[in-house]
């Protein structure tokens, strides 16, 4: 089972997770080269399972490996990050789709939990808090599908985007219209209203998407993650 928050996955090999989660974090910047000297000193890990881990973010887009210069952490441009946005929003739609055809009164009211968080932290001020909170409502929304196909797929996509330096909840004006796109989609969801829910969150991720085409975003340290 994914977390679809932190990309974990459960009974995974740990040596991998460690580093493809600090790769996820922005622990290791984009364009970084992976030593594997360095990597197996950093994070105890023996040379072995440096090389092995390497070859699996390889396969999943995360790491580069080029000859003669040995691997880096593959860059996402802007273009790229539209595209991810764009296929999120259709596997996204169809995840709430089927969320809101089986959604039960416990995952109702951990979504309203989640969504008050996220209106919480806005009202606060705590913005990165806030979009941190927002990755974890569409992790939730995720998971209440119950659709494995689409979560190894938005799996990706998200570890492509964590490290991706925007948070457009910085942009202003941003924060209201995410409250309110996300409160649709939780609302329509929680009503069972699968058409609604879908065009809900295609909605809220095309905004997204064409938020970052006009190039308003502003681009943050490493420290600062997450997305939407």
């Amino acid at each position: 089972m994914t977390d679809l928050a932190t990309g974990k996955t459960s009974g995974a090999d740990p040596n991998y997770e460690k580093l493809r989660g600090a790769i996820v974090r922005g622990d290791i910047a984009p364009n970084s080269r992976l030593v594997e000297s360095d990597i197996s000193s950093s994070f105890e890990m023996s040379r072995g399972a440096v090389r092995n881990a390497l070859i699996r973010l390889e396969q999943e887009g995360l790491v580069v490996r080029e000859p003669h210069r040995g691997a880096r952490v593959r860059h996402v441009s802007d273009r790229e990050a539209i595209e991810i946005l764009q296929a999120r929003a259709v596997l996204e739609g169809l995840t709430v789709r089927v969320a809101a055809e089986r959604i039960d009164d416990a995952g109702a009211e951990r979504l309203q939990e989640r969504l008050a968080l996220h209106r919480e932290l806005l009202d606060a001020g705590d913005l990165l808090g806030a979009s941190d909170a927002n990755a974890e409502l569409h992790a939730l929304l995720v998971e209440l599908s119950g659709h494995s196909t689409a979560q190894h797929l938005i799996r990706g996509l998200n570890a492509q985007m964590v490290r991706y330096q925007y948070r457009t909840i910085l942009i202003p004006g941003r924060p209201a219209a995410s409250q309110a796109e996300h409160a649709a989609i939780v609302e329509a969801v929680v009503a069972r209203e699968p058409g609604k829910a879908e065009e809900a969150m295609r909605r809220h991720l095309f905004n997204v998407a064409e938020a970052l085409q006009r190039g308003r975003l502003r681009r943050i340290d490493s420290a600062s993650r997450g997305v939407m």
